[in-house]
């Protein structure tokens, strides 16, 4: 409740007011308490006062029951009571703007972020990956970055993952090892993600973060209420979300200085699940975001069932806090009692630690920062109740405020641009058809080779076939010559025996006996051989 320029958040037994001051809501803070406390309730009144002081509002409803925030509250018996008992005269009933959001689409405007910009640090978280994993995850990003692979949803991480993971021989030397079990492990983690209905979230159009610093036209500030019903069953992925949506508001939000309200408070419900298992590395990042966020106009308010959910170097700097009633029966659960008392500065009236086992429901013990910035002496206090309903809203009354909402059809329908996937796809189509030209290349070189081969050997083939027809050729020539040689010595041969039979003949027909034409034959046959 607004009263007076300042968030009225509970009234002590003897009327005292505690106030959160619009200039100090930066400051941060913390609501504590066990469960069925009231949490819920002091988280609402909170907002619905910041609301009326013009601040938007943004908080995660995991059970549904701060939806009733956009529709006017009833002032029931109960709450006549607690009026009563407080001494509040002047409250008024009444509806605040709230924008529905939804990670999935249903009940509440699309939330979607695009891979590229959820990073590999927050989405290990999603996907509940090793350091050796997040590694692997990380050269993803780095090579889809150089590359300029958009990575838009989660098919296109997909087959970047595919695709280092078939040339990681490639990317080794540049990039660090990468090994397949690593990639496997991813991909697996990206399936159960998936059928979580995580594939709706990654994508376009993405949330404009500027959308949640909103006011109406009366100027009170919009209260973005996330659905998280359905995301909280998947604790992982909430605390992720709501710590990228964290890391974004203050990447994306510029140095403001101090103002005299916030630009925006950030309720963070069920902290614990952020804190889990937290390296140190991851939780120092947080803590400085924390530390610095302030100065950006943006106040946070980290709800959790104790203290001791809360990193100390994170507490220290909630300096507004609401503690509720916790139990102890367990040395755990005594030791978490005795923290949330020694966080509280002393009040003599009563002992701190006893009242926070005594605290009725709807009481809780309160301590904000006063003027100066310094927690003021801790209170027991009753909290005002809500404005606005408190409970769920039926589907009609939802889509009526979503229909109505400013912002319908900015993100209802998603795009697919051309992002890392396709071009992916379009690079191996590429480089397999560049193999299979430069295969059929290789095919056709080694067919003009052989082709040139087969030619050589056939024109030497028939250079040495011709070569034998030419010496066959000469040796016809040459035998043919030595033939016709003979031919004409035999010719010549016979011509001269004819002649020296004549010869002969007629040196023995003038020979006078038979015994002298034998001597003379003789003689002259010896003469001409």
């Amino acid at each position: 409740m607004l009263v007076n320029n300042r968030v009225l958040i509970g009234k002590t037994e003897k009327g005292k007011e505690l106030v959160i001051l619009p200039n100090m809501a930066n400051r941060h803070g913390v609501i504590t308490g066990a469960s069925g406390s009231g949490k819920t309730i002091t988280l609402k009144v909170m907002a619905e006062s910041f609301s009326d002081a013009g601040v938007p509002v943004f908080l995660a409803d995991v059970k549904g029951d701060l939806a009733g925030t956009a529709i006017m509250g009833d002032v029931n018996e109960n709450i006549q009571k607690r009026l009563d008992k407080l001494g509040i005269k002047e409250f008024e009933a009444k509806s605040f703007p709230v924008r529905f959001w939804d990670l999935y689409g249903q009940a509440g405007h699309p939330v979607r972020a695009t891979v590229e910009a959820i990073g590999p640090e927050v989405l290990s978280i999603m996907l509940g990956l090793s350091e050796a994993q997040e590694g692997n995850l990380a050269i993803a990003f780095a090579v889809a970055k150089d590359e300029n692979l958009a990575l838009i949803d989660l098919k296109d991480l997909r087959a970047v993952l595919s695709y280092i993971s078939e040339n990681k021989d490639r990317y080794t030397v540049e990039y660090g090892n990468i090994t397949t079990q690593s990639i496997g492990v991813i991909q697996r983690s990206l399936l159960t993600l998936e059928n979580q209905g995580a594939n709706q979230f990654f994508g376009q159009p993405a949330l404009a973060i500027s959308d949640l610093f909103a006011t109406d036209i009366d100027g009170r500030g919009v209260i973005n209420v996330l659905h998280a019903v359905r995301l909280f069953e998947s604790p992982d992925m909430y605390a992720a979300f709501l710590l990228w949506l964290l890391t974004t508001l203050f990447s994306s939000s510029p140095e403001v200085g101090d103002l005299d309200k916030p630009r925006l408070v950030f309720f963070f419900d069920e902290a614990h699940l952020l804190f889990n298992g937290m390296p140190a590395y991851r939780l120092k990042r947080i803590a400085q975001i924390v530390k610095l966020i302030r100065s950006r106009g943006i106040g946070l308010y980290f709800i959790s069932q104790s203290p001791m959910d809360i990193p100390d170097e994170i507490l220290s700097q909630l300096g507004n806090r609401v503690q509720h009633s916790l139990r102890a029966y367990t040395p755990a659960e005594q030791k978490a009692v005795k923290a949330a008392a020694s966080a509280f500065r002393t009040n003599s009236a009563f002992n701190t630690e006893k009242a926070i086992l005594e605290l009725g429901t709807g009481e809780a013990l309160i301590s904000f920062v006063d003027e100066k910035g310094a927690p003021e002496i801790v209170e027991r206090a009753t909290i005002l109740p809500p404005q606005s309903k408190m409970g769920a809203i039926d589907d009609m009354t939802r889509n009526k405020i979503i229909n109505m909402s400013t912002l319908i059809g900015k993100y209802d329908e998603p795009e697919d641009p051309e992002s890392a996937a396709e071009i992916i796809t379009q690079k191996v189509e590429t480089a397999a058809a560049e193999k299979e030209a430069a295969k059929e290349a290789e095919i056709a070189e080694k067919q003009r080779i052989a082709a040139e081969k087969a030619e050589e050997k056939a024109a030497k083939e028939r250079a040495k076939l011709a070569e034998k027809e030419r010496v066959a050729a000469e040796k016809e020539r040459i035998r043919r010559e030595k033939e016709n040689a003979a031919a004409r010595n035999r010719t010549k041969s016979s011509s001269k025996k004819s002649a020296t039979d004549r010869f002969i003949g007629n040196v023995l027909g003038s020979a006078g006996s038979a015994i002298g034409r034998k001597i003379t034959n003789k003689i002259l046959k010896d003469i001409f051989k």
